[in-house]
């Protein structure tokens, strides 16, 4: 890496896929630091990230997805620039949807999700899962070997939240497909015949959701997408179709890309230390510790966005309204002052619970309960059917010289491919 004080966060190659000596860097000037591309604020200290999260009287969620990209549509004016904010927030990339909402929307949109996300719906989600699990494992199974996303991850993380919205069995083939999930085995009845590129998700299941509301508010039946179509606000009025819609189809299209993330960074430690492999089987309690140290170790989410929408402070900087504030989740992660030896994986670190690998206050990640659930049913099924986890040298080179490929972005950290081979286990 060159010289790390002209970094480019946003555009550079090599940052996107290592950014943690970047992120080293930023809190060695200070935990709250102004970059000089594009005067965005970089907030990389555990606390300070905290009190950004917090903070939602002065920091707006408005940018949350894009950051300092596209360019504000004002000019912000004065000390409190809320007004300029909701008089353009239409501007702002997916304004429409829950995480970039401010109260009292994201309140009442929250709300909704509530109606969904019930201890009842999760337990019953989680049942589904652990045959979900064997069915997509014997897809391959038998091989010895997979591209653990594309034949796993993500067919699993699509389905698992199918079922967890209520989506008819006899559609969830054609929602695997069109959302770039692996083709189905065999001939199931609703698969399409045509290539998912082009789509975006977000229409495709707002459309697909909507047609199933309305059909349920015209015929309710004893199912969940009933209850989804008959939520009510707290104050008892009833929300439009797309009001229901909309945080329902970005938790769909979230959630996928969190659990998606979240089970190839576990499976890829997994697979490079037999050791820790052999501890999990014989101790499976030790699973859930172990992947929230996943979560704080690589976690998916690299950073998050505020605007801020009054000058306030945080750490020992003043932000003028007006101002890009950029949340570093994973460099909060890997904070020293939080963390002793944060670049190391330890299953044993005490404090790994206390990541912020799903955010923190009002925008917490509304899908975390179910990722978590989704990786522990994985890693169980995977220590269950699987002896000799390795990584695959053809895919990804040998030991000591490994060649991993991360998504070229700035937003998300996550594997492109994670090939991996391994002795199958016969069920019993």
């Amino acid at each position: 890496m060159t010289d790390l004080a002209s970094v480019d966060y946003f555009s550079d190659g090599e940052i996107a896929q290592d950014p943690f000596e970047y992120f080293d860097y930023l809190r060695g000037q200070n935990p709250v630091f102004r970059e000089p591309h594009y005067g965005v604020v970089a907030v990389t200290g555990h606390q300070e990230v905290i009190e950004g999260f917090k903070n939602t009287d002065a920091l707006s969620a408005v940018n949350a997805i894009g950051g300092p990209f596209p360019p504000l549509p004002f000019e912000p004016e004065g000390d409190d620039i809320t007004a300029q904010i909701e008089a353009h927030r239409h501007h702002f990339p997916i304004f429409e949807h829950i995480v970039v909402m401010d109260p009292p929307e994201h309140t009442r949109a929250r709300s909704l999700l509530g109606r969904l996300l019930t201890p009842k719906r999760l337990q019953e989600n989680e049942q589904y899962l652990w045959d979900l699990a064997d069915c997509q494992l014997d897809e391959f199974i038998d091989n010895g070997d997979c591209e653990f996303l594309g034949e796993y991850a993500k067919p699993f993380a699509t389905l698992a939240i199918t079922d967890l919205l209520g989506v008819p069995s006899e559609d969830r083939a054609e929602f695997r497909r069109m959302l770039g999930a692996g083709k189905p085995p065999g001939n199931h009845v609703g698969a399409l015949n045509h290539d998912p590129v082009g789509i975006n998700p977000l229409e495709y299941l707002e459309e697909r959701f909507s047609g199933y509301v309305t059909e349920r508010r015209r015929e309710p039946r004893n199912d969940i997408l009933s209850g989804l179509a008959s939520a009510k606000y707290p104050d008892g009025s009833t929300p439009e179709i797309l009001e229901i819609v909309r945080p329902a189809t970005f938790l769909f299209a979230a959630g996928q890309e969190t659990v998606t993330k979240l089970l190839s960074s576990a499976l890829r430690v997994l697979a490079e230390r037999p050791e820790l492999q052999q501890t999990l089987r014989e101790d499976r309690s030790l699973i859930r510790p172990f992947m929230e140290e996943s979560l704080r170790f690589d976690s998916p989410t690299k950073v998050d966005f505020r605007l801020a929408r009054k000058s306030t402070r945080i750490g020992d900087l003043d932000i003028p309204a007006g101002t890009v504030v950029m949340l570093g989740l994973a460099a909060a992660n890997r904070d020293p002052r939080k963390f002793d030896n944060p670049s190391e994986f330890r299953l044993d670190r005490k404090n790994s619970h206390d990541h912020i690998a799903f955010g923190r206050g009002l925008h917490t990640c509304a899908g975390a309960p179910l990722a978590r659930v989704e990786a522990y049913v994985t890693l169980n099924r995977l220590l269950d059917r699987m002896s000799d986890i390795t990584i695959s040298e053809r895919a990804h080179g040998p030991a000591g010289n490994r060649r991993y490929v991360y998504e070229p972005t700035f937003l998300l950290r996550g594997l492109m491919e994670l090939n991996i081979e391994f002795n199958p286990i016969r069920k019993p």
